[in-house]
């Protein structure tokens, strides 16, 4: 578990590929003397298993599922990614609760400035739109992030300048696919509530309506 507060920017040393598998490895900042074998590190929003790691530097495996849901078979050599290490139960939790599963991907269609901040717009699949709400939370390439308005297939979101000098985002154009991973919540509640699904019972449906989902 996340919370979509990046702690450092890697960059991509290696992606090698064998067939739908592949193993990824990292160059970043983060403490080598705190990683652990088998720990987990959201790598833009994509939690990976960290199966080596030394001389500033970690390897992860990525499988064929991620491969297909996530960004990171575009990424080539040298390219920046956010990085943040797993939550610990005692600590602050100044994002949301990020899975580093990510539900899909989506478009960059506007990149403009507001004031001191940037709005960004993005095109999505609607069935993840349908699972975004305005003034909700959402990870994009593994920021947590607000949203701000949410249509059939689009959402925009508000950056702070720290934000996006501290993350991937400075360097993203228009027409750039991100990793989306929206609200966890959200997601069990949209199961819940579906058609065809175990009906709700009525204890379950009060504590839905006074969470304000229903």
């Amino acid at each position: 578990m996340f919370t979509g507060l990046i702690e450092d920017l890697g960059t991509l040393v290696e992606l090698r590929r064998d067939g739908d598998t592949a193993g990824i490895t990292l160059a970043t900042a983060l403490p080598m003397t705190e990683l652990r074998l088998g720990e987990s590190i959201a790598v833009n929003g994509v939690c990976l298993t960290v199966t080596a790691f030394g001389e500033g530097r970690f390897t992860a495996d990525v499988s064929p599922e991620t491969l297909a849901k996530s960004t990171l078979a575009t990424l080539h050599r040298g390219a920046r990614v956010n990085l943040e290490r797993a939550l610990r139960l005692s600590d602050r939790l100044g994002g949301h609760l990020v899975t580093g599963h990510v539900d899909g991907q989506a478009r960059v269609v506007e990149k403009t400035r507001q004031g001191n901040a940037w709005r960004f717009g993005f095109k999505v699949e609607a069935d993840l739109a349908a699972l975004l709400v305005a003034k909700g939370s959402v990870a994009i390439d593994g920021i947590s992030l607000t949203v701000n308005e949410v249509g059939d297939e689009r959402f925009t979101v508000m950056v702070i300048p720290h934000t996006l000098s501290q993350t991937t985002l400075a360097a993203r154009q228009t027409g750039d696919l991100v990793n989306i991973e929206t609200d966890l919540i959200g997601k069990y509640v949209a199961r819940l509530v579906a058609p065809g699904t175990l009906k709700p019972s009525g204890v379950t449906l009060d504590l839905l309506a006074k969470s304000g989902f229903l």
